[in-house]
């Protein structure tokens, strides 16, 4: 099988990187399913603190659909790719790591989906940002609706939804589209590693409890949801990590977190 995916690891950070440039790393069915295994493999893994998602090359993250597979496809497997987005790709927001789109290039329909699927997102200044399904005659169906209007709000998500407008790194940021900008393309991955060292070098524990915690505010009335981060609270508080931070901070020294 050809390799459409290719996994890399630096330490507690795995590297995700969708390898087919010469599609603009657009998502046909073969890829999903490998992004799909990978996902599977790194759910195992209790050493991955983050995994970062980017794309090959120098011009896309990912272009949405590979259309050339999609105009040979009848309704029915179009249906099925929509549920193998659900099945293979939402590992991404329910994995115990902290998931980041390292976003290179475009990222179009269903790429920015993907992207939405991830906990944060960090572009390159070239990067340019786009639904454009509707002027295709259809709707985004990955999720773009529903994880864009809980990111940006309902007005700003009609807004780029039925207008299909692309938009740039600059409006992205402003936006809240992306949590940051890498100051070149060159720097992209240095920069993400930076920015996530805190987490990738912070209290397991804590960081799977902060997760869960913030996840669980996308479905739970407040009430709920305080009672939530109270439980994930005592995970914590029950931690010999919790004790080995206070004593680091007494001895002035950094802690050294054992995940226990």
């Amino acid at each position: 099988m050809t390799t459409l995916v290719r996994l890399s690891r630096l330490a507690s950070v795995a590297i995700v990187t969708i390898d087919r440039p010469e599609r603009m790393n657009a998502l046909s069915w073969a890829t999903v399913q490998q992004l799909g295994e990978i996902g599977r493999e790194l759910a195992s893994d209790a050493t991955v603190r983050v995994c970062l998602l980017t794309g090959a090359g120098e011009k896309a993250f990912c272009a949405g659909a590979d259309l050339k597979e999609r105009q040979g496809m009848s309704r029915a497997q179009v249906r099925e790719m929509l549920s193998a987005y659900q099945s293979e790709l939402t590992w991404l927001e329910k994995s115990d790591f902290v998931s980041v789109a390292a976003i290179n290039g475009v990222a179009l329909g269903g790429g920015l989906e993907l992207a939405l699927t991830c906990d944060l997102r960090i572009a390159v200044p070239t990067a340019s940002f786009g639904l454009p399904e509707t002027g295709l005659g259809i709707i985004p169906g990955a999720g773009g609706t529903q994880r864009m209007a809980r990111l940006l709000g309902e007005s700003r998500t009609l807004d780029l939804v039925l207008t299909g407008r692309r938009i740039d790194a600059n409006e992205a940021l402003a936006l809240g589209l992306v949590n940051r900008l890498a100051p070149s393309a060159e720097l992209l991955l240095e920069s993400a590693l930076k920015w996530l060292e805190p987490v990738a070098e912070g209290a397991p524990i804590a960081q799977r409890a902060a997760l869960s915690a913030v996840r669980a505010a996308r479905h739970l009335p407040l009430e709920q949801g305080l009672l939530f981060e109270r439980a994930a609270y005592e995970r914590c508080l029950e931690s010999a990590d919790r004790d080995e931070a206070l004593l680091a901070l007494a001895e002035k020294r950094k802690p050294r977190f054992q995940g226990k």
